[in-house]
C-alpha cells in the first residue's frame, strides 16, 4: 500500500512539474517595437506616431530609421489589424493636427513599425527589421521630384 501511495505522489508531482514546462515554453503575443517615420511628401512632420507611441520629427523627402522608443505589437499578423496613425504636419507657423486608423500590411515576423506619409494623407503602416533608407525596405525611400523646392 506505501508504494502505491509513493507512486501516486511522484505522478501527481511529474504531471505538475511539465505543466510548468508547457507554460514556461509559451512566447508572449506581443513584441515590442521601435517607430520608424518615413515621409514622402514635400512638407516637415513635426511630430507622427502610432498608438500614441512615437514623436519624433521628419523632414520633406526623407526615410528615417526606427528609433523612437516604443509600443507593443502582436507577434503574428491577422487579417484587419490596424492602428491609429497621429501626425503634425504644419502649415507655417500653425500645427495641423491630423489622425487616422490605418491597416497594418501583412508581416511574416516582428519588427520596426514604420510610418509611411504621401501626399493628400495617404498613410501606409508596415513592419519590418529594413530600416527606412535601405534600398531592400518593403516600400522604397522617398525621391525628392527634380521640380521640388
Amino acid at each position: 500500500m506505501k508504494w502505491i501511495l509513493v507512486l501516486l505522489t511522484a505522478l501527481s508531482l511529474s504531471a505538475c512539474a511539465g505543466l510548468d514546462n508547457e507554460s514556461a515554453s509559451i512566447e508572449p503575443a506581443t513584441a515590442t517595437a521601435q517607430v520608424g517615420v518615413v515621409n514622402h511628401t514635400g512638407n516637415y512632420i513635426y511630430s507622427a506616431s502610432v498608438n500614441g507611441a512615437g514623436g519624433g520629427n521628419t523632414n520633406a523627402w526623407h526615410a528615417g530609421i526606427a528609433n523612437m522608443c516604443c509600443t507593443s505589437i502582436p507577434r503574428a499578423w491577422y487579417p484587419g489589424m490596424k492602428v491609429r496613425v497621429r501626425w503634425d504636419m504644419p502649415v507655417g507657423h500653425t500645427h495641423n493636427v491630423k489622425e487616422k486608423t490605418v491597416e497594418v500590411e501583412k508581416y511574416e515576423r516582428p519588427g520596426s513599425i514604420y510610418l509611411h506619409f504621401f501626399p493628400n494623407d495617404e498613410v501606409r503602416v508596415i513592419v519590418t527589421n529594413i530600416g527606412g533608407p535601405s534600398s531592400k525596405h518593403p516600400i522604397p525611400p522617398p525621391v525628392k521630384p527634380a521640380n521640388a523646392q
